[in-house]
């Protein structure tokens, strides 16, 4: 069993880590870390939760509990001053260490990175397209991975020109703290564009991708799942080279010729759907992924990570189907 600890445990991804690795064969939790609810007991946070797990502590004593893997599910800032132990497996929730350029990460995030030498240590990881390459891990974001489940496995197929990605996601995106953008009264029979044009996850997917697209999200008047609708002019079979590159993949699933993606069936697993469709009238290529922000957008992702990088089984612990309806 390897040892494990999950900062910033009373989020919404920090939340969904614990139950995904609380079902884990292979991982056992010694430390929650919550500074809201540091000495509180675990039921603090779910009565579902019993004795058993080690009560809150900070997220300082958190990371410095000796355990063998850390799930860091913090924000932005607080994660850039992450000092990670040595030879432990840290998966970083946030978007401190997805981009390796220091002056790009400041003009994105608005800040500059307090430890920018350190930035190169970490390895951009999803799993399907970049397996972890060392111990330290910047798990991509929501968007970021069904915009490049969508459009990796095609960069040396399309015109790198004009690419749109058109993405939507539930609120629970947004994390749990409050905001007025998130409140009720704003998201319910409502549908509504934000950051376009300057959302950190674009820099991110032209990172990955070599080439910049046209990335605007919306938010969706639902709790969890996002879906991303590509827009690419192909100069191969698409369809042919996303079927090749997740032939093998337990968590991707290329959909049938004429079966569209849906939140539905994605919701509360680890999945991702992807679908492929002719646009007739201009013969441009659609290629659509749906997935759950919380689950492979999140710490879904996160466990395949920690799992490749502990040389564990890639999909133990994870959310492979969901409920039948």
């Amino acid at each position: 069993m390897a040892t494990t600890a999950i900062l910033g445990a009373s989020g919404y991804s920090g939340q969904e880590v614990l139950d995904r690795v609380l079902r884990h064969p292979g991982l056992e939790v010694v430390a929650l870390g919550s500074d809201s609810l540091a000495g509180a007991p675990a039921s603090a946070l779910d009565i579902r939760l019993d004795g058993s797990l080690p009560s809150f502590v900070t997220n300082e004593e958190a990371l410095a509990a000796g355990a063998e893997v850390v799930f860091a599910c913090l924000g932005h800032e607080r994660a850039a001053l992450l000092e990670p132990p040595a030879d432990t497996v840290v998966v970083d929730l946030s978007g401190a260490h997805r981009l390796h350029d220091a002056e790009l990460y400041a003009a994105w995030y608005g800040f500059e990175h307090p430890r920018p030498d350190a930035l190169r240590d970490w390895c951009y990881a999803l799993p399907e397209l970049f397996p972890p390459a060392g111990p330290l891990v910047a798990n991509p974001g929501c968007y970021a991975t069904a915009a490049l489940l969508a459009l990796a496995p095609l960069a040396g197929a399309i015109d790198p020109e004009g690419v749109v990605v058109d993405a939507k996601s539930g609120v629970s995106g947004a994390g749990r703290e409050l905001k007025p953008s998130s409140h009720a009264g704003f998201v319910l029979e409502n549908l509504s564009p934000y950051r376009v044009g300057r959302h950190q996850h674009a820099p991110e997917i032209a990172q990955a991708l070599g080439f910049p697209v046209c990335f605007v999200p919306h938010l969706l008047p639902v709790r969890r799942g996002l879906l991303a609708t590509c827009y690419v002019t192909p100069r191969g079979d698409v369809r042919a080279l996303l079927e090749e590159a997740y032939a093998g993949s337990a968590v991707v699933r290329v959909l049938p010729d004429g079966v569209v993606p849906e939140l539905a069936r994605v919701q509360h697993t680890d999945c991702a759907e992807i679908g492929v469709f002719e646009d007739r009238a201009t013969g441009r290529a659609v290629v659509v992924c749906a997935l759950d922000n919380l689950g492979k957008g999140a710490a879904g992702q996160a466990l395949q990570n920690a799992n490749l990088a502990l040389g564990l089984e890639e999909t133990a612990g994870l959310r492979l189907t969901g409920v039948l309806v």
